[in-house]
């Protein structure tokens, strides 16, 4: 006695490009995403060594602040002046009043005024946290 078995066609009728599609804009989403992310923490800027620094891991609600060679402040890619880093500042601290951290890369040959301008702003502005980017120090 021969058994027959007869196969289903749900399978053969389910449709896979809309799926596809769905993956497709995800990952371009994410990729698209994680370049932002990374634009800041490229710009040219030497750091100063330290002796303990950690590697800069950045959250999403860290607001990097570069100081350049001859002093010029980036943020987000733009060239401010004193009074732009001042209102991108006081934004961010209205939009994340309570775990805003800001973090100021200066270049290691900057004069030390433009970084300390930029805490005492965010004092000023009541950031909950702020940082100075560094380098680990090259082991001798």
């Amino acid at each position: 006695m021969t058994i027959q078995i007869r196969k289903s066609k749900a399978l053969e009728s389910l449709n896979l490009t809309p799926l596809i599609d769905i993956v497709f804009l995800l990952l371009i989403f994410f990729l698209v995403a994680t370049r932002f992310a990374q634009e800041d923490r490229e710009l040219p800027v030497q750091l100063p060594s330290a002796a303990n620094a950690l590697p800069m891991t950045l959250e999403p609600n860290e607001l990097v602040i570069n100081v350049d060679e001859s002093g010029s402040y980036i943020v987000q890619g733009a060239a401010l002046d004193l009074a732009g880093v001042e209102r991108v500042i006081r934004q961010a601290v209205a939009d994340n009043p309570i775990q805003q951290v800001v973090v100021i890369r200066g270049d290691k040959n900057v004069r030390l005024q433009a970084a300390v301008t930029l805490m005492d702003m965010c004092a000023k502005l009541k950031v909950p946290s702020y940082k100075i980017s560094t380098e680990p120090q090259p082991e001798s």
